[in-house]
């Protein structure tokens, strides 16, 4: 799976407000064994919305959380798009939903309240603790909560623990090198793609270092390639240490 997290927020791009989202999710998912493929931090703003959802539709393997716009304010856009782009049909009043708003507000439900009932069609509902007004998602992998960190975190949590909660294995290995990355990079070119490279230049009293760090599923193989960087340091003369 590919987890994405699109970001909606012009507040936050303009510094009115600070984003608490990016860091949740990513803690979140690592809790059972996932991480953010990509995050998209946007403005409020129709077409840009569009093409983020198509972008992520495009991607089989997606699983997108999309936090904020949709309330009932005319700035709140994103029950539309998602309709637009994950159903190609219009949105519908979800009755479970419009419930929930009557049961709150009264009278007050209307005119203006009972817009964040109308949803995309086959829409499943977030339980949305602080106050009952739902997110939804569709198919279980496109998930759509509020902006407010209160309210969206609580359900994503569920919805991560509900039906991501178990992940394949990986095993990483990673060692600090005193050079240079560049005399490394022949040995980089070996290592397969589906063995996951991190290669992070830093520098210490002036001097070069490198953190070389491969993860994959298969752990004596990862060790393998591993042991690669060890000889081509150990000829070289290289001084390294292992970190956890």
């Amino acid at each position: 799976m590919n987890f994405y997290a699109i970001i909606i927020g012009t507040e936050i791009l303009n510094g009115r407000r600070e984003d608490k989202h990016f860091s949740f999710l990513r803690d979140e998912l690592k809790k059972y064994g996932h991480e953010l493929f990509a995050s998209f931090t946007i403005k409020d703003d129709e077409k840009l919305i569009q093409n983020c959802f198509e972008f992520v539709k495009a991607d089989t393997n997606a699983v997108l959380f999309s936090f904020g716009g949709i309330g009932a304010t005319p700035d709140d856009l994103t029950r539309q798009i998602a309709a637009d782009v994950f159903t190609s049909k219009p949105l519908v009043l979800h009755k479970q939903f419009e419930l929930d708003i009557i049961n709150k507000f009264g009278d007050e439900a209307y005119p203006n309240r009972m817009h964040m009932a109308e949803i995309p069609e086959n829409s499943d509902l977030l339980f949305n603790p602080i106050n009952n007004m739902s997110g939804f998602s569709l198919q279980n992998k496109y998930f759509f909560v509020p902006g407010f960190p209160q309210m969206a975190h609580p359900m994503i949590a569920d919805a991560i623990k509900r039906l991501f909660s178990v992940s394949t294995q990986k095993f990483r290995y990673t060692l600090l090198a005193n050079t240079s990355e560049e005399k490394l990079i022949g040995v980089m070119k070996q290592i397969p793609k589906h063995i996951e490279l991190s290669s992070l230049p830093m520098f210490k009293d002036n001097k070069p270092m490198v953190e070389i760090s491969l993860i994959g599923e298969n752990e004596k193989e990862v060790q393998n390639y591993m042991n690669l960087f060890i000889e081509q340091l150990n000829t070289l003369n290289v001084e390294f240490d292992y970190l956890a």
